[in-house]
């Protein structure tokens, strides 16, 4: 394996791929975020995601995945650049004896509420506001594993292409379609007349979770982690439901909420069939 080009120096060129692990302006308007590691590389590769470059350390054998990942056709477009390991260190935010063998710089899709698919079985989540990257990764990752469409961040938000969402969701931001929302009018302009269902949740809701039907197309709104749904977002929910709890706690983290109400979702869908 041959890189097309080296960057072996702390140069412009590396500065610019610094800004888009800690600059979230930059890299929104360069509309370009860093992936490593083999699941989240092999996803957004099989989900096709836009791979612009590929850094590797070519000073070190490489294994067989990344060889094969280099030579798939899902990167035949990208810039194949050699750094060393060090830098790849630093991009990939680990001690040097752990630095990743490859990282990605990849494209971000656009924020429109179209890529989230509004089928007959819909069922979807919306973040609002949410203030802790690895709780909206997680919260895409439960999305993943029991069977949402999309995921919609409303408001000013922690960014689904921070480093640490994308490292929280293990992957799943390449599966499940993830959209940015200004505003809950945004979201129900979008829903308007396709009969979907807007349920919210609260610790002081007026319905178990597992005494609603979540059979029906389903949007699950999930608040922000301090102060909750915005009152916009209330207002707008057909339903507020409560998770039952026992013991001393009175509320969960708000992406613990969510996967368990999506379980309860999964769960009755998996029965009714």
């Amino acid at each position: 394996m041959r890189a097309h080009q080296r960057v072996a120096s702390r140069n412009a060129r590396f500065q610019q791929w610094q800004t888009l692990l800690t600059n979230r302006q930059k890299r929104q308007r360069a509309g370009r975020f860093l992936v490593q590691g083999v699941r989240p590389l092999t996803l957004a590769a099989d989900q096709g995601w836009r791979i612009e470059e590929l850094l590797v350390d070519d000073d070190r054998r490489l294994s067989r995945w990344a060889e094969e990942f280099i030579a798939a056709g899902a990167t035949a477009d990208a810039e194949l650049i050699a750094l060393p390991a060090d830098m790849l260190a630093e991009l990939g935010e680990k001690d040097q004896e752990a630095a990743p063998e490859l990282l990605a710089v990849v494209a971000m899709p656009p924020d429109d509420l179209t890529r989230v698919p509004i089928t007959a079985d819909f069922l979807g989540v919306v973040f609002d506001r949410p203030t802790n990257p690895g709780n909206l990764g997680t919260l895409i990752r439960s999305a993943d594993a029991f069977g949402a469409g999309g995921v919609i961040v409303t408001g000013h938000a922690a960014d689904v292409y921070d480093p640490r969402t994308v490292r929280a969701s293990t992957g799943s931001l390449f599966g499940v379609p993830t959209v940015r929302a200004e505003s809950h009018r945004d979201v129900l302009d979008w829903l308007s007349g396709t009969g979907v269902t807007v349920v919210g949740t609260d610790e002081n809701g007026d319905t178990d979770i597992e005494d609603y039907d979540f059979c029906a197309p389903t949007l699950i709104v999930v608040g922000n982690e301090t102060v909750g749904m915005t009152t916009g977002w209330r207002e707008a929910c057909d339903r507020v439901l409560s998770i039952p709890m026992r013991g001393t706690a009175s509320s969960l983290n708000a992406a613990n909420a969510a996967t368990v109400v999506l379980y309860e979702a999964a769960r009755q869908r998996r029965s009714a069939k």
